[in-house]
């Protein structure tokens, strides 16, 4: 059992989060008497759902930053369920617990994969990919989020649908650029529409991976549309889970290792 669960009435876990696993991780732990959890979000979203953890908001300072504030706060465990993109947090987390001597471990979603029918272009930065779709005009459909909008700025003959769940504003400058605010999870039969409504000849997106958001692929292959897909940057090589399901099952052998809940099963409490 690790000597600093006893502090702040559990363990200290802090959780960089912005994704789905994040939530799902916090709902687990809210709860929880036996985890102290600090949710750490990097402010890109305007107002955050309430989370039900201590909460904060925005950059530590980088390596040195982070690795001073775990200390602080007496950090025993870090899971990274950041998104699969937010590589900068990930090395810095990854620096800074070795740093900290802090048990470091990240949720990391399978990649989608090509599947028969993906008519795929795969790339590795948004400038190839605004190249890639060619220099005729043509009706693109972007669910990249906002931060990574600029690189089409060098592509501005086409018609642009920005699929975003915060507003654009000023995160671009394009001559034909229509906004649309949504949040996922959504539906292939949604998807079908929503692709044919904007009359949508190349769709562009990032290689998130996941549930939510899969339904894009679906329908652009059930249409014959092409799809420009940006490969994941390269993150640190860190103990990794795929799902929430394992990183509870981490953060339990944190208090309970499986030795002891052996020894428990053999040796179990005599009854009256």
């Amino acid at each position: 059992m690790d000597a600093r669960a006893d502090k702040a009435g559990g363990l200290p876990v802090l959780i960089l989060g912005g994704t789905t696993e994040a939530s799902a991780l916090v709902r687990a732990l809210a709860s929880s008497a036996r985890f102290a959890v600090t949710l750490s979000l990097a402010g890109r979203t305007a107002r955050p759902a309430p989370a039900g953890v201590p909460t904060r908001i925005g950059g530590f300072g980088g390596v040195e930053g982070l690795a001073a504030w775990m200390a602080e706060h007496c950090i025993a465990r870090v899971i990274d369920a950041t998104h699969p993109f937010a590589a900068r947090i990930s090395r810095n987390a990854a620096a800074a617990c070795a740093r900290a001597g802090v048990s470091l471990l990240a949720i990391r979603r399978p990649a989608w994969e090509r599947v028969e029918g993906d008519n795929w272009i795969e790339i590795e930065t948004m400038d190839q990919a605004a190249a890639a779709i060619g220099s005729a005009p043509r009706r693109v459909c972007l669910t990249i989020g906002r931060q990574e909008l600029a690189a089409f700025a060098a592509a501005p003959q086409h018609d642009y649908l920005a699929r975003t769940i915060e507003p654009v504003g000023d995160a671009v400058s394009l001559p034909r650029l229509t906004e649309i605010s949504a949040r996922g999870p959504f539906a292939v039969a949604d998807e079908i529409v929503f692709l044919q409504e904007a009359r949508t000849d190349v769709l562009v997106t990032k290689n998130s991976g996941g549930s939510a958001t899969y339904a894009k692929i679906a329908a652009a292959r059930e249409l014959g549309l092409p799809v420009i897909v940006v490969r994941r940057p390269d993150v640190p090589d860190v103990p990794s889970v795929p799902d929430v399901e394992q990183a509870l099952r981490w953060l339990e052998e944190a208090i309970d290792p499986p030795s002891s809940l052996q020894a428990q099963r053999s040796n179990p409490e005599p009854t009256h």
